[in-house]
C-alpha cells in the first residue's frame, strides 16, 4: 500500500529534514557493531510482539514492513551503541540480549560530566526501544547505552522513518503514534519522580 498524498510526502520530508542525514552504516561500523544486513522477518522473533511496548498493536505483516527498513546488528558485552552527547541519528529496537543505561555525573566544581563517573539510568532487555528522542529531534544523546550481554538490535534510521511514513503510511502513522506514547510513558514516569523527590524535603 503506497500513500502518495501531498500530507505524507510533508510528513516524510518534515521528519528527513531534522537534522542532515548521516550514513548510518559508517557510524555503526566505527563502533565496532557488527551489521547482519536487514532486519527481515521482524514478526518471527521470538516473544517481540507481544513483550514489546514499540510493537504490540502491530500486525505481524506491519512488523515485517518495519523490520524491512531495519538493520540488524550484533554488540559484544561491553560495546557501546550509543555514545552520550553523539549526534547520531537512529532509534534501537532491542532483539535479544541485556542493555545498561547511563549518565555520566556531573562534577560539582564545574558542572561539567565527570569521564569516570556514571550513574545507572536503567537495565533494558529484548523489546525495549533506545534512542528515540534523537531519532526524532536530531539532537544529541542524552546518555550512553552498552551491551551487558552478547545483543542483537533493530537500526532504524531518520531516512528510513521517512521512507515508511511517504511509502507506508498506515505502518508510519502507527509507529510514530507508539514512540510519542512510549516518549510521554517516560515523561510522567519522570515527573512522578520528580514530586517524590520534591515531597521528600
Amino acid at each position: 500500500m503506497n500513500g502518495n498524498g501531498n500530507g505524507t510526502e510533508d510528513a516524510a520530508q518534515l521528519v528527513a529534514s531534522v537534522a542532515p542525514p548521516r550514513s548510518v552504516e559508517h557510524a555503526l561500523r566505527a563502533a565496532d557493531l557488527e551489521l547482519l544486513g536487514a532486519c527481515d522477518r521482524l514478526s518471527r522473533q521470538p516473544g517481540l510482539l507481544q513483550d514489546s511496548a514499540l510493537l504490540r498493536d502491530f500486525t505481524a505483516d506491519e512488523a515485517d514492513i518495519l523490520g524491512r527498513a531495519m538493520l540488524r546488528v550484533r554488540a559484544r558485552p561491553g560495546q557501546v551503541l550509543i555514545a552520550e552527547n553523539d549526534p547520531s541519528d537512529w532509534m534501537i529496537l532491542l532483539l535479544s540480549g541485556t542493555v545498561d543505561v547511563g549518565k555520566r555525573k556531573l562534577d560539582p566544581q564545574t558542572q561539567r560530566p565527570s569521564p569516570d563517573e556514571v550513574t545507572r539510568v536503567a537495565v533494558l532487555r529484548a523489546g525495549a526501544v533506545l534512542g528515540e528522542m534523537s531519532m526524532l529531534d536530531g539532537e544529541p544523546r542524552y546518555a550512553s547505552c552498552w551491551a551487558l550481554s552478547e545483543v542483537e538490535a533493530a537500526i532504524l534510521t531518520r531516512p528510513a522513518l521517512a521512507g515508511l511514513i511517504r511509502d507506508e503510511p498506515a505502518v508510519g502513522a502507527k509507529l510514530l503514534v507508539k514512540i510519542t506514547q512510549l516518549l510521554a510513558q517516560r515523561l510522567r514516569n519522570t515527573s512522578n519522580q520528580l514530586l517524590r523527590l520534591v515531597q521528600r524535603r
